[in-house]
């Protein structure tokens, strides 16, 4: 079978290259921790402008396009994580966690926006019976499809016993020895 017929199958440079502790991926790993922590620095100053300087009111003219929408992006996610459980496919993760996010969203601002206001008990029951939990139900789902995935992998990888839990995971999971002069498998084995 030719490489280009099996999908899974790599070159031992590109193997190399993209394994954990590879040139490649440790070069992608230290770009997307300074992009990230640039994020970081730069969101802080810009969230303590905007604290003192935002007006406390604001008529925003295109109002009903703004929720609109903001509730398409969340029909299309919520669709999107619906039709990926249907077809079986790992999308199904990326797809809850948005969609889920958008909830926590939606909440927050039909909460907020409507504080002060009588409408604000409407807005939290919404956020408290339907947005909060189903945002809870997506990421659950998610986290364990991710986990159902793990444990596969961890099983085609010959390792005996239950995967870490996710938050302790690494990022990648490779038979080649790590860093610490361990390999993955006698370390996931307790040797």
């Amino acid at each position: 079978m030719s490489e280009q017929s099996n999908p899974t199958a790599t070159t031992d440079s590109s193997a190399k290259a993209f394994s954990p502790d590879g040139p490649t991926l440790r070069r992608r790993r230290r770009r997307a921790v300074g992009q990230l922590a640039l994020c970081v620095l730069v969101l802080v100053p810009w969230t303590v402008y905007l604290a003192v300087s935002l007006p406390d009111r604001f008529e925003a003219r295109y109002w009903p396009m703004v929720w609109v929408g903001f509730d398409v992006m969340l029909l299309v996610s919520l669709a999107g994580a619906g039709l990926a459980v249907w077809l079986k496919r790992q999308a199904l993760i990326p797809l809850s966690f948005v969609a889920a996010t958008l909830l926590v969203c939606d909440a927050w601002f039909d909460v907020s926006l409507s504080w002060g206001r009588g409408d604000v008990w409407g807005s939290t029951a919404s956020a408290v019976l339907v947005e909060l939990p189903l945002a809870f139900l997506l990421v659950m789902r998610a986290r364990r499809v991710l986990k159902i995935s793990a444990r596969l992998a961890w099983q085609r990888l010959g390792l005996e016993g239950e995967p870490p839990p996710l938050y302790k995971m690494p990022l990648f999971v490779t038979l080649a020895t790590s860093s610490s002069g361990r390999s993955d498998v006698k370390e996931a084995k307790g040797a």
